[in-house]
């Protein structure tokens, strides 16, 4: 008996940053266990068509937000709208349409999702060409909108809030392609919480406050906070549990640095199993990143925000106080205000949860999964044989078909 091959949903990620990918594997954790008639596949699609410059764009972007993050705004900010740099740009960064319909042709997905911007533009120029029709959904990572995620063919975004999804219609993109289903998180989130059984995992005291402290998945959050005179400031002893993410550097520094602190730390590197940490803690001092906080919501942690990249993260922090789940600090002394302020304060911290349970959207990746599925059903994809088919007329009124679109962006 010859088994049918299964149907495929094709998920486009990147990993400059951790969110965009921890969104895609989100939304195919949700994916596998909805639709089992198809096949998930999740591609760094940066990664894949440039593996001899990726190493390097890579490490020039890490080095870019953690020494020159003002140039990151700067840069952020000039191709906020569409302009001829922010045009100019892009199509550096989007560069690989070859390897992108190779690609569709060896997987031949029904949809594909981006959960990275270029990929998403890169599939929009082949659908503008007549190369394929494959439905393309963009998942928006956080809670701001940019011009690099925007683009003419783009059949539906999902969104992580209202206010980006008002932005969206202010910006041309009608009401029918948008849906607000909050940032898509992953389905550990979603399962029974055991907080008692995790503080005896960690060896933690059940009778002291447990601070989180996290920069990401690479650990950008140490920095001028992390030392023992500043943590002392706290009129309370308290045990810090603290995410290093990959700097092994800055977790063996810690070790040695904050043996003299009156308080007690747990030190850890990259970490799969985030939401034990989470559930354990009262509060949490992160980067406004829009997968974590997020996350923090879900868990209704309050949350104090430190040191937001000019750009989304700056977006995601105003959202976040407006919305009464986070308050931010702009230095380490505030942090530590801010801490004494929301444990000694038993009515501020059940309003910030309260809050955060009105916000949350736990089933996020579900709800995306469930509007893709009925996307799929609209229409059978093709994939073009050869990137010659484009001929140079067609190339030119390309150009003016996509003017058009942006120019009221």
């Amino acid at each position: 008996m010859v088994m049918k091959m299964k149907d495929k949903i094709l998920i486009l990620s990147g990993t400059f940053g951790q969110g965009h990918q921890q969104v895609a594997n989100a939304i195919k954790e949700a994916a596998d266990l909805r639709l089992h008639e198809y096949d998930t596949v999740v591609v760094d699609f940066m990664a894949w068509a440039h593996p001899n410059m990726y190493p390097i764009s890579h490490y020039v972007y890490m080095k870019s937000i953690q020494k020159l993050p003002q140039l990151y705004g700067y840069l952020y900010q000039k191709t906020h709208d569409r302009n001829a740099f922010s045009t100019g740009l892009n199509t550096i960064m989007s560069s690989g349409m070859g390897k992108m319909l190779k690609l569709l042709q060896q997987i031949r997905p029904n949809v594909v999702i981006c959960t990275f911007p270029f990929a998403a533009g890169i599939l929009s120029k082949l659908k503008e060409y007549g190369l394929t029709n494959v439905p393309l959904v963009t998942v928006i990572t956080d809670h701001s909108t940019h011009s690099y995620w925007i683009h003419p063919f783009t059949d539906h975004y999902i969104v992580g809030s209202n206010g980006v999804r008002q932005e969206l219609i202010r910006l041309g993109i009608s009401d029918e392609q948008i849906s607000s289903t909050g940032i898509p998180i992953r389905t550990k989130f979603l399962q029974p919480m055991e907080k008692e059984k995790w503080v005896q995992k960690y060896g933690l005291q059940p009778n002291f406050p447990a601070i989180l402290i996290m920069g990401g998945g690479d650990g950008l959050i140490g920095e001028g906070l992390l030392k023992t005179d500043i943590l002392d400031k706290l009129p309370f002893k308290a045990q810090f549990i603290i995410l290093c993410g990959r700097n092994e550097k800055l977790r063996k520094q810690l070790e040695m640095e904050l043996k003299s602190s009156k308080h007690r730390f747990h030190l850890f590197g990259f970490i799969e199993n985030v939401q034990e940490l989470m559930a354990i803690s009262d509060l949490i001092v992160t980067k406004p990143g829009g997968v974590t906080t997020s996350e923090a919501i879900a868990m209704e942690m309050p949350m104090i925000l430190y040191k937001p990249l000019p750009g989304q993260e700056q977006d995601n922090a105003l959202f976040l106080t407006k919305s009464g789940v986070a308050v931010q600090a702009k230095n380490p002394s505030e942090i530590m205000n801010a801490i004494t302020g929301i444990l000694n304060n038993v009515q501020t911290m059940f309003q910030m949860k309260e809050n955060a349970r009105s916000l949350q959207k736990k089933e996020a990746a579900f709800d995306a999964v469930h509007i893709i599925r009925d996307l799929m059903f609209y229409q059978k994809p093709f994939y073009e044989a050869d990137l010659s088919l484009m001929t140079k007329w067609r190339t030119n009124r390309l150009l003016k078909r996509e003017g058009a679109f942006y120019s009221h962006i």
